[in-house]
């Protein structure tokens, strides 16, 4: 009896060994957090968000349907090469930087395609206000480094209503258009190392 507890423990930790091991962190170096937004309806204006972090649990480097993904971003970085706009953009008109320093995404359900292809279901919280959203995904392959590491690349994109989270200034235009458009188009780019 006590060898075959002793057996069950042992299995235990070795799965939990094996979960921790299939950890595959967000390397921001080569990782693109970024988003576009009407402009007076005749133009387009991207951004990116230059300081998050990420992880990807439960991933063995080819079935992504049992993973999941908690991601953090400072809004604080946001950029859009322009200092006034990314200025005013940190201000309580939009994302209120100040009291809500962080986006948070969190995963809950994944739902396989195929090609690589799959859809994530999780709660994005912007602003203090969580909703659900879906995002389109594409697993793009997984390769091994110079150094030994194995990474992950990842697409994604999705579109949310800023209307939704909070982030609402805006201006009308003669014709009744608005200056700022309330669909933003999220694009992602993911490049994840697995953790040793």
């Amino acid at each position: 009896m006590y060898k075959r507890l002793a057996m069950l423990i042992f299995v235990s930790l070795a799965m939990v060994v094996s979960a921790q091991a299939q950890t595959w962190n967000f390397d921001l170096a080569h990782s693109h957090v970024g988003f576009t937004v009407r402009h007076m309806v005749i133009t387009k204006v991207d951004g990116m968000f230059n300081d998050f972090t990420g992880a990807i649990t439960n991933f063995d480097g080819k079935d992504v349907a049992k993973g999941a993904v908690d991601v953090t971003i400072q809004i604080g970085s946001i950029s859009t090469d322009n200092d006034m706009r990314d200025t005013h953009l940190k201000s309580p008109d939009f994302f209120d930087a100040a009291k809500f320093p962080t986006m948070t995404f969190k995963s809950k359900k994944i739902v396989m395609g195929t090609g690589g292809k799959f859809t994530m279901i999780g709660d994005l919280t912007m602003k203090g206000v969580t909703r659900e959203v879906t995002l389109d995904c594409t697993l793009n392959g997984t390769v091994v480094d110079p150094q030994g590491n194995t990474r992950a690349g990842f697409s994604a994109t999705t579109t949310i209503n800023r209307q939704d989270y909070g982030v609402s200034w805006n201006n009308s235009l003669a014709d009744g258009s608005m200056v700022v458009g309330n669909d933003v188009v999220i694009n992602l780019e993911i490049e994840a190392v697995k953790a040793k």
